[in-house]
Formats: structure tokens, C-alpha cells, sequence
């Protein structure tokens, strides 16, 4: 996703208090996206005993799919692309698709909460290294500090496979990042990202159809996934895109951090999963050094 900025007119510079309220605005809407996309996760973990984790991910990027290619409508005759612009966008689609099959195995085995905490390290790491700074291994620390505290029975615990799904989907977590970016510089606006989706939903197509069949087409199932793919894909998406248009980067990034934590009360109030004190303090530890490689890195 690119960053968007918009400038004031120079004969009207904008006021101090326009711009605080602009901000105001700004952290409004990307915490609405994470309520967003966090509470939609936990929606559609309910869908689980309906079609599987596999089948809510198809139903989740062909619906969203089929949304942003009808909002976008990218162009693609006449734009000249060569055959290295295609394959970015398989690569990003491929991403996508693996992030959320794998993302959605590990919510089907282990909290909400704690498997978004798992996953963002993913990005931390990422940020991490872009920072090439000594100083920023030490939030890689804290982080790896909160990880031991949450695992802190054993992973076994915890359900092994249901991290390890958490894990790998923080590696594909970062590799979105990246080639989100990659494929954002070949595609005017937002062409690349439907067209990644669209990617994303023919991959996931045969795995869904395999593992639910006609499960898939049924009208309240259907009904109900189409609300996840507006939960977890258009608002966020649509929040972000507006944010990114109010707050520096680096605001963005450091409140996109607090991911686990909202997942945690999402986690809570929709399907009743409690997290102990020091698990809490677990999932604060992992926010807290997301935040520090955030800034850290000024990206």
C-alpha cells in the first residue's frame, strides 16, 4: 500500500489546530481499522464448524476480490506491462493467499490474541533490519522476551502446529510488506492490489473447494462470509488508505502495532477466550517492541 499525502492550498496554510484535529482524525481511523479487521477475524473463527479455516479464507479473498476489482477496475489493455509487472503480482497474490491460509489454521488451534502476537514478529523483524541500527536488535530482544513469557508452559501447550501456522504467517506478513511496495511502483493506484487479490482468490479456490465443496455456497454461509471480507479487507483497507492521507508513517506504524492487543479483546468479547495476567503482560511486551522497531526504523 502507498503512502498518500495531500497538501494544503499555498494561499490557505493550514491552521495548527486543522492539523491536531487532522491527526485526531488520522489515529481515529487506523484504530478503527484494526477494530475492523480484528473483530472480522473473530467472526470469521465462528464460521470454522460451518466450512473450515481453509474454506472461510476462500470466502474471505473471492468476496473481497470480486469487491476491489469492481471498485477498482483495474486497466490492463494498452498499459504496455512486461512480463517481470506480472510476476510481482503473483508474487504479492501468492503472499496474500499464503498469509491468510496460514493466519486462519492458527486462530482454528490457538487464541485470537495469541496468534496475531505470534504473527506480527514477522513484521518486527522486518523493521528491525530495514532500521540497520545495533540499537534496534534490542526491541528484537523484548519482543523475543514477551514470546517466552506467552510460551512460557511450552509451546506444546499452546498447540505447536497452531504457532508454527502463526510463525509462517508472519514471514509472509513481512514478504506482503515488501512486495506490496514492489508491485505498488509498477501499478497506478490501487490496480496492483485487486489484481494481487484476484491472484489470492485462484489460489485459494481449489483448496477451499477440496476441503468444504458445496458447503461453500450455502446463502447463510455466504452471507456471513461476505461480512468477514468487509470486516477483515474493506474497511481496513479503506480506513488505511484515509489515514495515510492524515498521519506520517511512522504514526501509522507504530499504531498499527497494537494488533494483538485489539485482537485479544476481540478474542474476548466475541468468542470468550480469556487471556491470564501474564499473558497479557506477554502480548504488551510484543506491542511495546513493535512500536520502539517501528520508529526505530522510520518506515
Amino acid at each position: 500500500m502507498s503512502t498518500v499525502h495531500t497538501a494544503p492550498p499555498v494561499s490557505s496554510p493550514t491552521a495548527p489546530g486543522n492539523l491536531r484535529a487532522g491527526q485526531g482524525a488520522g489515529i481515529g481511523l487506523v484504530l478503527g481499522g484494526l477494530l475492523s479487521q480484528e473483530f472480522g477475524a473473530a467472526l470469521a473463527t465462528s464460521l470454522f464448524p460451518r466450512v473450515g479455516a481453509a474454506g472461510v479464507v476462500t470466502l474471505r479473498l473471492v468476496l473481497s476480490a470480486l469487491v476491489l476489482l469492481a471498485v477498482c477496475r483495474p486497466g490492463i489493455r494498452g498499459r504496455g506491462y512486461r512480463r517481470a509487472d506480472w510476476a510481482a503480482v503473483v508474487a504479492f497474490g501468492a503472499a496474500v493467499a499464503g498469509m491468510n491460509l496460514l493466519f486462519y489454521q492458527s486462530i482454528a488451534r490457538i487464541p485470537l490474541g495469541t496468534a496475531v502476537t505470534f504473527e506480527v514478529l514477522g513484521p518486527l523483524l522486518l523493521s528491525v533490519v530495514l532500521a540497520r541500527r545495533a540499537a534496534s536488535w534490542l526491541w528484537a530482544a523484548l519482543a523475543l522476551a514477551g514470546v517466552a513469557l506467552l510460551s512460557r508452559g511450552g509451546l506444546g501447550q499452546l498447540d505447536g502446529a497452531g504457532v508454527a501456522f502463526a510463525l509462517g504467517a508472519g514471514a509472509l506478513w513481512a514478504a506482503y510488506i515488501l512486495l506490496s511496495a514492489h508491485t505498488g511502483g509498477r501499478f497506478p493506484k490501487t490496480d496492483g492490489l485487486a489484481l494481487a487479490m484476484a491472484v489470492a482468490a485462484v489460489i485459494s479456490l481449489p483448496i477451499g473447494a477440496a476441503s468444504s465443496g458445496s458447503a461453500l455456497l450455502n446463502p447463510v454461509t455466504l452471507g456471513l462470509g461476505a461480512a468477514v471480507a468487509v470486516l477483515s479487507s474493506a474497511i481496513p483497507y479503506s480506513l488505511e488508505l484515509l489515514a495515510l492521507r492524515r498521519v506520517v508513517p511512522s504514526v501509522f506504524g507504530v499504531l498499527s502495532t497494537l494488533a494483538p492487543a485489539v485482537a485479544a479483546v476481540a478474542g474476548y468479547l466475541v468468542l470468550g477466550q480469556t487471556l491470564s495476567l501474564l499473558d497479557v503482560g506477554a502480548v504488551a511486551l510484543v506491542v511495546a517492541a513493535s512500536a520502539g522497531a517501528a520508529l526505530a526504523s522510520g518506515r
